[in-house]
């Protein structure tokens, strides 16, 4: 049996802070408490660090199989435990996509062999995958992904037929990507007139506009209310949208929710200039009082979730013009430092940070012993040096595109180890080669 104690650290859980000891055995946290001690134990000493629990992170794209010159299940996450991510939720715009029950468990072998941190992935539905989306078992994956904007290949749901079918035939939570297809391309061909296919990055937030994502999610919105779907909006980019989403009941008895990604919450259109297309996603990064309203809707707890959309590309695929160069970037190793940051400027405690990268993607995928310090919880932890700052560079980036959007940024907080499963997967710069990674399990009945 492998015990860990860690000692002297302040935890971030449940709404609340306070100093304590956590033994953990074997991949489970035994106990939480002051002055606990045991002498089979390795002790990690962390000196009033904060130890908070492992990240969710309920939208990346990690690039395999099919893509894997841009990243795979093994070099993303390992990039995601550097950051304190320790759950990931992969989606399934990959070659091929993941739109049958044989490929989603192909992708779980894959994860299984490669995967640092624990791994679920949503199916993607299509216009014509309906039958197979009926045999999907409730508790297998995370989810349902619909992307009712862009994507790849044929994963665009435009078939209202069928878009009401998936609604009325799904148990489980289903994602989607909501922007309006006709508009972007209305939007598009006016811009192409202009420039060509060098349209000037800026213009992006105005073809991939406020409008197409305020369509989209709003028909979505009305959808789930018809069928009573259980809905979850992905990276919401307007304040437009924020107020299609309620706040007055908790979340656990809310049928339609939504999240908001890193990026929208610390960028905004006045950053294109200086990083053009490293900031080019779908949604569009949008306006300064977009992002304001964003983080409005994020405290008043209209949105509930923060995810990343980790999405990377190699550097020279996005040094391309605009109607070429790839939309998505990498975050997942900087994440929480960003969030922290936040912490630092007064716009968020650390509790609201825990409970919407934690605490709420758990219960929103009902997600078993995962996302809470509890005991008999499995010991996914994160321990946090507020006080030590450092910079982003070429030289520490662990993303397999080798660069970030957040490169030259020095942030205030580091993450000094990750623990998955009790296993201590990363320590100052420094990997565990050895994985100890699982696959998620939902309390689904």
């Amino acid at each position: 049996m492998s015990k860990k104690l860690i000692k002297n650290a302040r935890l971030i859980n449940e709404g609340i802070i306070f100093e304590s000891d956590i033994l953990i055995e074997d991949d489970i946290i035994q106990k939480i408490g002051t002055g606990i001690t045991d002498d089979t134990a390795k002790v990690f000493d962390v000196n009033g660090s904060y130890v908070l629990p492992g990240i969710i992170d309920d939208q990346v794209h990690f690039r395999e199989p099919g893509l894997t010159h841009k990243g795979t299940i093994a070099t993303e996450s390992r990039a995601a435990v550097a950051g304190g991510i320790t759950t990931f939720m992969e989606q399934p715009n990959t070659n091929p996509q993941t739109t049958t029950l044989e490929k989603l468990e192909e992708k779980f072998a894959m994860a299984e062999k490669s995967a640092y941190a624990n791994y679920s992935f949503l199916f993607g539905g299509t216009n014509d995958n309906l039958e197979e989306l009926k045999r999907l078992d409730k508790n297998s994956c995370s989810g349902v992904k619909l992307f009712l904007g862009s994507s790849t290949g044929n994963m665009l749901v435009d078939d209202e037929m069928v878009l009401e079918q998936i609604f009325r035939n799904t148990e489980m939570v289903i994602s989607t990507h909501c922007e309006d297809e006709t508009t972007i391309k209305n939007n598009l061909a006016k811009y192409k007139e202009d420039f060509g296919d060098n349209i000037p990055i800026k213009y992006n937030p105005l073809i991939r506009s406020a409008k197409a994502c305020y369509l989209s999610s709003s028909k979505a919105i009305a959808l789930a209310k018809k069928t009573g779907a259980r809905l979850h909006v992905f990276h919401l980019s307007t304040g437009l949208e924020t107020d299609l989403f309620r706040n007055d009941i908790p979340l656990r008895d809310k049928k339609i929710t939504a999240e908001v990604c890193i990026h929208h919450l610390w960028f905004s259109d006045t950053d294109y200039e200086e990083k053009g297309t490293l900031i080019k996603w779908n949604p569009a990064v949008k306006t300064a009082e977009d992002r304001k309203k964003l983080w409005e809707a994020l405290l008043d707890n209209r949105l509930d979730v923060i995810a990343t959309d980790h999405a990377p590309h190699l550097l020279e695929e996005k040094d391309n013009v605009y109607t070429k160069a790839p939309s998505g970037g990498p975050l997942v190793q900087h994440a929480l430092p960003a969030m922290l940051e936040k912490y630092h400027q007064g716009m968020i405690s650390l509790e609201r940070i825990v409970e919407k990268m934690c605490h709420n993607p758990a219960i929103l995928f009902d997600i078993s012993k995962r996302g809470y310090l509890r005991e008999g919880y499995y010991a996914d932890l994160v321990v946090a040096d507020l006080e030590s700052s450092w910079q982003v560079s070429n030289a520490n980036i662990a993303y397999h595109c080798g660069w970030s959007p957040f490169e030259g940024n020095t942030f205030s907080s580091k993450i000094t180890h990750t623990f998955v499963n009790g296993h201590l997967a990363y320590e100052n710069g420094n990997f565990s080669k050895q994985r100890n990674a699982k696959r998620l399990t939902f309390d689904r009945v």
